[in-house]
């Protein structure tokens, strides 16, 4: 993959309800109608993160970064076999970019923008979250779940929808959703670069895999 740094900057997430310092400013959101009843299951936060992918002038592999956000905490509630409900709390420090792992400098300059005041404003809102409002069975392709929910960075709230292929198998839930695209104006993140050195767009890919073992 061309490694092109996007005048050290690129959107990222993700992973996507927030408990930042201040009060969340609230948009429009999804009404939750998922309950607390049953089992509940704790985030696995060593094997469980928020992937992200964001794109330079045109949504291409050869002008895009990737990288993760961890969790640091969350849990889902399964309710006969099923899952009911779920909430998760990602770390924005811990954003890094993956394509410029193997050069040191030019991640270490990414990831300090990323985290600033253009972009995600880390010191200020330090999470991120998605809490899952509704949970509906689905058939299409390799998800077998749609999940509602209300996602938030940088304060702001949006409705967000994923489709998800959830698998509850005796005390473990694993989430994997669908890679979706998200706006990232619509959550306050507005940088633009120069441009001479091409157009960040708007849309980020955003992916949540979830594994989370039962609180006993």
């Amino acid at each position: 993959m061309k490694r092109i740094l996007f005048s050290l900057a690129i959107p990222a997430l993700f992973t996507i309800v927030s408990c930042s310092k201040e009060k969340p400013v609230t948009s429009d959101t999804n009404e939750v109608t998922t309950t607390k009843d049953g089992s509940r299951f704790v985030l696995d936060t060593l094997n469980s993160n928020v992937e992200w992918k964001g794109y330079k002038v045109f949504k291409s592999e050869n002008t895009s970064h990737f990288g993760t956000i961890k969790f640091e905490s969350g849990d889902v509630t399964v309710k006969d076999g099923e899952l009911e409900s779920g909430k998760f709390v990602a770390n924005m420090e811990s954003l890094s970019s993956e394509d410029l792992k193997n050069d040191a400098e030019q991640l270490g300059k990414l990831n300090t923008h990323l985290k600033s005041a253009d972009f995600f404003e880390v010191e200020k809102f330090p999470t991120s979250s998605f809490e899952i409002t509704k949970v509906s069975s689905s058939s299409e392709g390799d998800y077998n779940t749609i999940l509602d929910g209300n996602l938030t960075i940088k304060g702001i709230t949006k409705p967000v929808q994923f489709k998800a292929n959830v698998a509850v198998n005796g005390a473990e839930v694993s989430i994997a959703t669908e890679p979706k695209d998200v706006m990232r104006e619509d959550f306050g993140v507005k940088f633009q670069s120069p441009a001479a050195n091409g157009v960040i767009k708007n849309e980020v890919t955003l992916q949540i895999r979830v594994k989370a073992l039962e609180k006993k």
